[in-house]
């Protein structure tokens, strides 16, 4: 997501992180707690608002690529209906360790139904991902409720973590 893509966002955090590591370990808690809450809320508006207003195309699978963890992430061909030409990876997509060993040469050429913002037609979700899309987002948010929970209680000593 683009919030972990600024580097002025990105560098401060880590700095704080890694001093509150040393200091006082349980801020770290609340750190990826708010992270992992607000890129979740961030990015399920987002998908609420392509869902109701975003334009539909059909789109292409070109072809799938690892990340450094070997979670593999389509890139996709669709053209826009001002006719621009848009060849990118999805502006969200999740994908599971199953991916890891998977291969999807089966899906190479493969039509899509792709979702585009009218403002900036290189945000664009996979239509068909929709529930999915949501799942994750969920399991993003209640992760990050739990830390942001776990590191209150811990400030208010109501519970204790040991490092």
């Amino acid at each position: 997501m683009e919030l972990l893509n600024k580097k002025e966002y990105a560098i401060p955090i880590f700095i704080l992180f890694v001093f509150f590591m040393f200091y006082k370990p349980v801020i770290c808690f609340l750190i990826l707690g708010s992270l992992a809450t607000l890129i979740g809320i961030k990015s399920w508006i987002f998908i609420v608002d392509i869902q109701k207003n975003g334009i539909e195309s059909n789109g292409k699978i070109l072809s799938y690529e690892s990340d450094e963890d070997g979670h593999k992430t389509p890139t996709i061909e669709f053209e826009t209906k001002k006719g621009n030409q848009i060849k990118k990876k999805p502006y969200y997509y999740a994908s599971t360790d199953l991916s890891k060993i998977r291969t999807y040469k089966n899906k190479i050429d493969e039509s899509v139904s792709v979702l585009y913002d009218k403002e900036n037609p290189e945000k664009f979700v996979i239509g068909t991902e929709r529930d999915f899309n949501y799942f994750s987002l969920i399991l993003i948010i209640l992760v990050g409720v739990v830390f942001l929970t776990v590191g209150t209680l811990s400030l208010l000593e109501i519970i204790q973590i040991d490092f």
